[in-house]
């Protein structure tokens, strides 16, 4: 039973994500009028696919303008809001620069902003935070600190900083302020959203994504000469997307919430694919020795210390609260890898 009023508009914020398109391809299906915010609304390239989500669907698009970096540049799109969906976050593991300007700031900050807006928004009754299973555990050999074996919603990364997978710190002190914000006041709730490494169809044509360029590397010939034995933990995009809805509108649903459907090595998913596609794509068909991954892994942006703790380690996640709280039933990996590339063929990206 919903306590949000289907008549208020719903924000999500990054709307040409990856996983905030799909929020917003089922919000409008349903009915529901919402407002996205985007970077620049004259960017035609990157809005084009919500164009064609807003003709097609029962519900209403309106876009804005807005900075994550930027105080109160949200506060138009959330008037007359009850539910709040920010997705907006820079998502980079690799050519990282400047961490803190690239990734913590702009994670940090835009929590700050989004949530002092809600503060100041009366109409608002419930934020939904996509932050991801890296505020969890920052390596696999974190998996050791468990004590049943696998990472629950009651773990935090603890192992992460600017200098040592600086996302995953990013993705940590975000979350965590966003606890801090919502515990100093009792008007809106705060419900976060775990996810693993999002797969599945885009709903754009962008490549600029790192989940679709490790896809779009499974079938390109990148890794011909092997896979380097790294364990991937693994969600749907549309299940993520169902599980951010279903967040914002079940009242009785409350906190964390880890959305891995499985954990697999990378030779598994190049295996998955093969089955599924055969010959038809240059998928790679072994695992590279890790001692290659040592002589080469610098060249490759892998440091020494990011292979130690994490080349042919692997872990598990418990996804049951995912499963009794918002009621997710995971698509099979097979099939959404599957979708995954017949996407990526169509749209002539491969």
């Amino acid at each position: 039973m919903t306590f949000i009023d289907k008549d208020k508009p719903v924000l999500v914020t990054g709307a040409t994500g990856y996983i905030a398109s799909w929020i917003i391809k089922y919000l409008i299906d349903d009915g529901y009028t919402v407002h996205g915010t985007v970077r620049s609304i004259s960017n035609s390239e990157k809005i084009a696919h919500l164009l064609r989500l807003n003709d097609a669907g029962k519900g209403t698009l309106r876009l804005f303008e807005a900075d994550l970096l930027k105080e109160r540049s949200f506060q138009e799109a959330m008037e007359g809001c009850e539910l709040v969906i920010h997705t907006a976050s820079p998502f980079m593991v690799q050519g990282i620069k400047n961490a803190r300007e690239q990734l913590i700031k702009p994670a940090l900050e835009g929590t700050r902003n989004v949530l002092s807006t809600a503060n100041n928004t009366a109409t608002v009754k419930r934020v939904v935070l996509t932050s991801s299973v890296v505020a969890i555990y920052g390596d696999a050999i974190d998996i050791n600190r468990t004590k049943t074996g696998g990472f629950t919603e009651k773990d935090w990364n603890i192992t992460s900083s600017e200098s040592h997978q600086p996302y995953n710190r990013s993705k940590t002190v975000a979350e965590k302020e966003a606890w801090r914000i919502a515990n100093e006041q009792d008007r809106w709730d705060l419900l976060v959203i775990n996810p693993g490494f999002v797969m599945g169809p885009s709903l754009s044509k962008r490549v600029d994504s790192t989940s679709i360029d490790f896809m779009l590397s499974m079938v390109n010939g990148k890794y011909a000469s092997g896979l380097p034995d790294f364990y991937f933990s693994l969600v749907d995009v549309r299940d993520v997307a169902h599980a951010h809805i279903n967040a914002g509108l079940l009242e009785r649903a409350s906190g964390r919430h880890i959305l891995v459907a499985d954990v697999k090595r990378a030779v598994e998913i190049a295996d998955s694919l093969r089955t599924k596609f055969h010959n038809k794509y240059k998928i790679p068909e072994k695992v590279l020795p890790n001692f290659i991954l040592y002589l080469t892994g610098p060249l490759m942006g892998f440091s020494w210390k990011y292979l130690r703790r994490n080349l042919g380690i692997p872990f598990q996640f418990d996804n049951t609260y995912s499963k009794t709280d918002l009621g997710i039933e995971y698509t099979s990996l097979a099939q959404t890898f599957a979708d995954h590339v017949e996407q990526l063929d169509r749209d002539g990206l491969i």
